[in-house]
């Protein structure tokens, strides 16, 4: 039963994940996403596999683990690009002025 309710509560996080990353892919700017936050919620995904690993609990929970720290990387990933388009479009704001 715990490893139900923890698949349970891996996929209710995980479903934000693909939707925030849709968001942040859309709005080409990093203005309103925390790295701090992407961040954090990575190294508890790190650690929740690496409880999993230690303890040999080896199942179908690590498979969620592992597909929100992918998708959780993604963020990551349009974060810097999106951090990139907003210093093009400062470059060319400095630029009219």
């Amino acid at each position: 039963m715990a490893n139900f309710l923890e698949t349970v509560m891996l996929v209710c996080f995980g479903l934000s994940w693909p939707i925030n990353l849709v968001k942040s892919i859309k709005a080409r700017t990093a203005k309103a996403t925390s790295l701090k936050f992407l961040i954090l919620i990575t190294v508890g995904y790190v650690a929740g596999i690496s409880a999993k690993l230690i303890n040999h609990q080896i199942n179908y929970v690590l498979v969620f683990y592992i597909l929100n720290i992918i998708v959780v990387g993604m963020n990551l990933i349009v974060y810097f690009v999106n951090k990139k388009y907003d210093r093009e479009a400062q470059k060319k704001r400095k630029r009219v002025d």
